[in-house]
């Protein structure tokens, strides 16, 4: 078995079954394909690389050989590998991936020639309907020359989907590969909530003691991005509300950003999902606001604390996931508190954890139904989000 077959599905079976062409075309960005190609391996893909000649002299084939744990293509020859993997036969490639595309390789695609391998697959996978994603990754002022903007626009009209790069030192530079690799997911995945608008309320509030001091929980953001990240890749229209928090935010997922309870429950008003998940933690409590600065001089101080409404209670959707979060309490109970959620409010599902079971990037929780069904999950935050959602459609 080769090493890379070890590697298939250790992340997620997001792409399991799937084959992926990935074309290289010779851009400094190439070196990173070694790396893309592991990365989709790791969620379940089956990846045949294909270079174009200028491509080979920046990334030796041997380096995407042992990435890919197949032998590359590098020239078109008799065994018509254009036609075999991207031709229209029984089994054809789920998705043709240029990445990184040069500026020529984009204008030769749009023009319809095939001098090159990549372009040779572009051109077969075009024709056979194949789904198409391209990633530029160049020069700024080559990308934005109006002859190689208008050959994006008319791939675009022929359904070829383009990512946007990264722009930053005037160059046009490919994206983080967890964007590329979700974006993947998100065309050919399971897509299961295509169509859904989704909102994710994620990170805690700060309540203002002062104009310096805040009041906040606990909460590092993490298992909201994943449920947003999740989402996403079901093809779902997905908008992540996010208060203050340690994870780091996709690029390509629309977000906002909140900080105290008034600022969400302004957010919330007149807005309607699909689906709503609400892992955010929000202040049960605010304190009365001080203004300017109390003194750091005194003793004492005391803070004056009044009950803030319940925002899930405000909340128009579908389906509606509440969370909830508990310190010290047995698996009973917790099931218990949750029903006792769920019948408060419109939740049709709770997902329900202590403190205790969550660490960076893993955690432990209980998904509790309304007719009282109970299911402990337990993994990485990835995998448990991805779980939640498998749940969720199935009672959408």
């Amino acid at each position: 078995m080769h090493p890379a077959d070890h590697l298939r599905g250790s992340r997620s079976d997001k792409l399991k079954g799937r084959k992926i062409v990935l074309g290289v075309t010779g851009s400094i960005a190439a070196v990173e394909t070694v790396k893309l190609c592991r990365e989709l391996i790791r969620n379940g893909a089956e990846v045949h690389v294909v270079m174009s000649k200028d491509a080979q002299m920046i990334v030796h084939p041997w380096a995407l050989e042992f990435a890919s744990g197949r032998e590359v293509i590098t020239c078109i020859d008799g065994g018509v590998q254009h036609v075999s993997l991207c031709g229209d036969v029984p089994d054809k490639a789920d998705l043709l991936l240029i990445a990184p595309a040069t500026a020529n390789t984009i204008s030769k695609m749009a023009c319809g020639i095939d001098d090159t391998s990549v372009t040779t697959m572009a051109t077969t996978a075009i024709g056979t309907g194949i789904p198409v994603i391209v990633v530029p990754a160049m020069h700024y002022s080559m990308i934005t020359h109006k002859i190689v903007l208008e050959n994006i626009k008319k791939l675009e009209k022929l359904g070829v989907g383009f990512l946007s790069p990264k722009v930053e030192e005037s160059k046009a530079k490919m994206p983080s590969i967890d964007y590329i690799v979700s974006m993947v997911i998100a065309a050919i995945g399971k897509r299961d909530l295509l169509g859904r608008k989704v909102l994710v309320i994620a990170g805690s509030t700060e309540e203002p003691i002062d104009d310096i001091r805040v009041v906040t929980n606990r909460s590092s953001g993490e298992t909201g991005v994943e449920l947003a990240r999740a989402a996403h890749e079901r093809g779902a229209t997905v908008e992540l509300w996010m208060g203050r928090a340690e994870a780091d935010l996709p690029e390509h997922i629309s977000h906002k950003r909140f900080s105290s309870f008034n600022d969400l429950s302004r957010m919330v008003r007149g807005k309607r999902f699909d689906i709503v998940f609400f892992p955010a933690a929000v202040s049960d409590y605010s304190p009365r606001k001080v203004e300017g600065k109390i003194p750091s001089d005194k003793a004492k101080i005391s803070l004056e604390l009044r009950r803030n409404p319940k925002l899930i209670d405000h909340l128009k959707a579908r389906l509606v996931v509440g969370f909830k979060a508990q310190a010290r309490i047995s698996d009973e109970e917790l099931v218990k508190e949750s029903l006792m959620l769920i019948k408060r409010t419109r939740c049709a599902l709770v997902v329900a954890n202590k403190i205790e079971h969550v660490k960076p990037g893993k955690t432990r929780v209980v998904l509790v139904e309304r007719n009282g069904d109970a299911e402990d999950l337990e993994g990485t935050k990835h995998q448990v989000a991805d779980k939640i959602l498998d749940r969720v459609v199935r009672m959408m």
